[in-house]
């Protein structure tokens, strides 16, 4: 979310209904998060992953990026890595809004956006990228990232961690599970990543403050993060919102924390059947 540049008490005197609806209306393609200036804040990584990701890219031949929303992440990084960008650079992106986004964004600057589902096997041959990366991948296949990474490739991605904004989550649905508060874990997904046969190369965590000035951010972040409350709708929540409308109009911004980390892995050298690449 984009960082806060204006106050939010403009949007304080206006009224729950007029709030939820313009959050309810604010279209949800792409991962353009600029609505949200002035009305969410969200940290950034001390990382800086769409930077880290052109230096990437600026050393590479052939690039995939998985999951790619609506192209932002990566047509930023391929400007800034211009002009030593990848002889090829392909998208994969799942869902149709972002496939016909990403494809108007990407194909300017010779990037081919292919539909796939994300959890469909990769349309790739073996070892056909000496990068991959992705940023927020819902769920990576790592043998599927392993197989199209050439030996020595790179795998180089910024993941959501566990319990990313559990307090705005737990407040629409009560406390959940120790098993789903585990998922996403960084150690869980290293000890997949090693089993699919990457090396682990480095990889970080950080867990960073989220504000929440209004509930139509609030709404909007909701409708467009689908799988924080799976089926969110303004009718079935609405005593929910309403509650935590009342709270931020009484205590102020609603906080919460998201959690990230840096994947940096390596395909080995080494082939399955033991000679060299």
């Amino acid at each position: 979310m984009a960082e806060q540049q204006h106050s939010a008490a403009e949007h304080g005197r206006r009224t729950f209904e007029e709030l939820v609806a313009e959050g309810a209306a604010v279209p949800t393609e792409g991962w353009d998060f600029s609505w949200f200036e002035g009305r969410a804040t969200e940290a950034r990584p001390s990382w800086g992953y769409a930077r880290s990701m052109a230096g990437r890219l600026a050393g590479a031949t052939a690039a995939l990026d998985l999951q790619t929303g609506g192209g932002e992440v990566l047509d930023f990084a391929l400007g800034a890595a211009a002009p030593k960008a990848p002889t090829l650079t392909v998208a994969t992106e799942g869902w149709p809004p972002n496939v016909a986004q990403a494809t108007a964004r990407l194909s300017p600057r010779g990037v081919a956006v292919v539909a796939s589902p994300q959890d469909a096997p990769l349309p790739f041959a073996d070892a056909a990228f000496d990068l991959v990366v992705s940023r927020h991948p819902v769920n990576p296949s790592w043998p599927e990232i392993v197989r199209v990474l050439e030996p020595g490739g790179t795998y180089f991605a910024q993941h959501v961690g566990p319990r990313s904004a559990f307090e705005l989550v737990e407040h629409f649905l009560g406390p959940l599970s120790p098993e789903i508060s585990a998922n996403r874990h960084p150690d869980r997904e290293r000890a997949d990543a090693e089993a699919a046969g990457l090396e682990i190369v480095d990889l970080r965590a950080e867990r960073l403050r989220m504000e929440f000035h209004d509930i139509g951010a609030v709404v909007h972040f909701l409708r467009k993060v689908v799988w924080m409350v799976p089926g969110f709708t303004v009718e079935a929540y609405e005593p929910r919102l309403r509650a935590l409308h009342e709270r931020i109009e009484s205590e102020g911004p609603f906080i919460a924390h998201s959690t990230r980390h840096l994947f940096d892995a390596r395909k080995p050298k080494s082939c399955s059947d033991g000679t060299q690449a």
